[in-house]
């Protein structure tokens, strides 16, 4: 079957989430056709699974400038800019609409199972920047599909791939087998059966970031309703508690953020959450009840709980995309370039520095990560900067480099000095913890020469 000429082709889209219609919007208003491929029923499907959850970004953080210009028309009406929406309600407000605004551009039930070079496995480098993309799709009625496109924007994001309770990276022993005691998301409490599974219990949460402080105050305030005495959080920490252990509180330019934070250190000097520190899951065994019993990598065994949730963070699933040149970091599994702006590992600044597509190349022409799966195994994604990928992914495939290159986005600081691999070590905890290293973000360009590095970070 002979392809089509490139330039008549589409850009496809894989999932049509935040990043993903967002980037739809900006090829449309390039002139540029996308096509958008969603695996699950609906438009942002993955968002809908934390509808509970509510997001510490206001309404004029998460609607993206180009999806605003292409709503207009269709009579929607903009949510109040200074109110913080839910998962639920960026869904059913701003995204399911701007997917029906991009109608037949958007398909859904479509999984993508494979993308390469129409004609070229990875291996060949004849003429292979001249071939399109074939991108391989299976549908919800058990069809198969191969689509041809210019260029692959990969916006599926990380949620159906959530790290383990094993420090490893790797499950802990005997987690699989304990999954029916285990959720690696964070639970909605106001759900009736949810709410049972957890009142009046015991549960271990697993983890130290957003997700986790999230859990453990829903788990709070579960303790003292009515119907949840009982209840009490074991909260799980890797490495030892420090100033930043419960972000940046007051200092966090995003407030409820910051508030997230104290409400999980309040559930702590309150009672009602235990910190056990310095604690690496290596097991996790049933006791004679059926109560789990987690075993650290020490030989530490805890005392037996009711539940466990596990909040870790995600990867990437990279897949189906095993026929096309990635250029990944080893460590973050997040496009080379883009790396050692966001490794927790090294970067000490809440913030992180706008990028765009020079930041997101890989050796495969036309190839993009955006949205949560350009950050690999990285915590701290915001939207805003999702939008700013994709902006300037499109500028780039429409021919305008200068614009490509001219991203400008000024990111709210988290009042944290530190990553999360970074105080992994208590020692660095403590250097850090009265570092005051984290300055007012600045605007940057990218492209345009080095970032300037402020406060010392």
């Amino acid at each position: 079957m002979n392809a089509p000429a490139i330039t008549e082709l589409p850009v496809v889209v894989v999932g049509a989430g935040p990043a993903g219609l967002a980037a739809a919007a900006h090829l449309v208003d390039r002139g540029l056709t996308p096509l958008v491929l969603e695996a699950g029923p609906v438009a942002a499907a993955a968002v809908r699974e934390w509808a509970h959850v509510r997001l510490f970004s206001t309404w004029a953080e998460v609607i993206d400038p180009a999806a605003e210009k292409l709503l207009a028309p269709t009579g929607w009406v903009k949510p109040d800019a200074a109110t913080y929406p839910s998962g639920g309600d960026w869904a059913e407000q701003y995204l399911q609409p701007l997917a029906d605004a991009l109608g037949d551009q958007v398909r859904f039930g479509a999984t993508v199972t494979g993308v390469s070079r129409a004609g070229r496995d990875r291996i060949v480098d004849a003429d292979r920047d001249t071939q399109p993309f074939v991108v391989h799709v299976a549908h919800a009625d058990g069809r198969e599909e191969r689509l041809f496109a210019r260029a692959v924007i990969d916006a599926s994001g990380t949620w159906t791939t959530p790290g383990p309770a094993g420090a490893s990276g790797l499950p802990a022993l005997g987690e699989k087998t304990a999954s029916d005691r285990i959720t690696y998301r964070v639970p909605d409490l106001k759900h009736p059966a949810v709410r049972a599974r957890y009142a009046g219990k015991h549960t271990a949460v697993i983890g130290s970031g957003a997700s986790a402080f999230t859990a453990l105050a829903y788990l709070a305030d579960l303790a003292t309703s009515d119907d949840g005495t009982g209840t009490k959080a074991v909260w799980i920490l890797r490495r030892g508690i420090s100033g930043s252990t419960f972000g940046g509180g007051e200092a966090d330019q995003l407030p409820a953020r910051g508030a997230l934070g104290l409400a999980a250190k309040a559930a702590v000097d309150n009672g009602y959450a235990d910190a056990v520190t310095g604690f690496r899951t290596d097991a996790i065994e049933r006791d004679t009840d059926g109560r789990l019993v987690l075993v650290g990598e020490d030989g530490r065994r805890l005392n037996p709980v009711d539940e466990v949730i596990v909040l870790t963070g995600f990867r990437p699933d990279l897949s189906f995309l095993s026929e096309v040149r990635l250029g990944l970091d080893e460590r973050l599994q997040a496009p080379t370039a883009l790396a050692p702006l966001i490794d927790p590992n090294q970067h000490s600044c809440g913030t992180v520095y706008p990028h765009g597509v020079n930041e997101l190349s890989h050796p495969e022409k036309d190839v993009y990560l955006v949205g949560m799966k350009s950050y690999g195994r990285a915590p701290t994604f915001l939207a805003m900067t999702g939008y700013e990928q994709v902006r300037s992914i499109a500028a780039a495939l429409a021919g305008d480099q200068e614009a490509a290159e001219r991203v400008e986005l000024t990111l709210p600081e988290t009042g944290v000095c530190g990553g999360a691999g970074l105080f992994d070590a208590p020692e660095a905890a403590q250097d850090a913890e009265g570092g005051g290293c984290c300055a007012a973000p600045a605007t940057l360009q990218i492209g345009t020469g080095a970032p300037a590095r402020h406060g010392g970070c």
